[in-house]
Formats: C-alpha cells, structure tokens, sequence
C-alpha cells in the first residue's frame, strides 16, 4: 500500500466510519491526492492532503482515530503482510492528527503534505 493510497482509504473512513475494508475498486473510483511535486521515476512524489481530510484528521476523536488505525492495520496485514506492531499505526495517525490540527486552524494558509519515496 502506498501513501496516496492510504489518504483514500482514511478520507473513505472519515467520511463513514467502518472496521469494513472496501473493495480495491471501491478505492480506485475515489478521488485521489493532488500531486504538488510530480512523482518521477524513482518513485519520489509530494501530494497535499484534501482540506477535507484535513479538518477529519484534526476534529477527530481518539476513538475515531482508533478505529481508523484498526482498519489500515486490516488493510496492510491483507496487501502487504506488514510486520508494524498494533502500536505503531495509531501513533502515526496521532501524529497526523496533531499536525492536521494547526493546518486546518490557519484557514487554507497551511496545508497537510506527504512526501513519499
């Protein structure tokens, strides 16, 4: 699973919390990060959160981070195998959600961006 992956599954969850993974088509149909930096042939990319999401990840209650990090979990373990621990998702989104916090108190000055390789 790649990070722009990972953004549309978290926007589907915040939109309609569920521990039920959708479908990989279900994810495809959705809109997807907007690239600020192109990816290029290795791989390395910048796209910006959804101010959408943004305000999800910064309103959201531990509970509903919670069960976010229980269904990426899900996800992984089912695409990836992933060897993370049960703590290390919710410690990501939790760091997130905090960043998400000041992006989406400046109004559209700031916004949340990934850089990925």
């Amino acid at each position: 699973m790649t990070a722009d992956d990972a953004v549309v599954e978290w926007e589907m969850y915040m939109e309609a919390p569920s521990p039920r993974l959708p479908p990989q088509h279900e994810l495809n149909k959705r809109d997807w990060p907007r690239y600020v930096a192109p990816v290029l042939n290795d791989g390395i990319g910048v796209f910006v959160l959804s101010a959408r999401l943004t305000s999800a990840l910064a309103t959201a209650t531990p509970a509903l981070l919670e069960g976010l990090a229980a269904r990426w979990t899900a996800r992984l373990r089912l695409e990836d195998g992933d060897d993370m621990t049960d703590d290390d998702l919710p410690m990501v989104l939790k760091g997130i959600a905090e960043l998400a916090v000041a992006a989406d108190a400046s109004h559209g000055a700031l916004g949340l961006y990934c850089w990925h390789y």
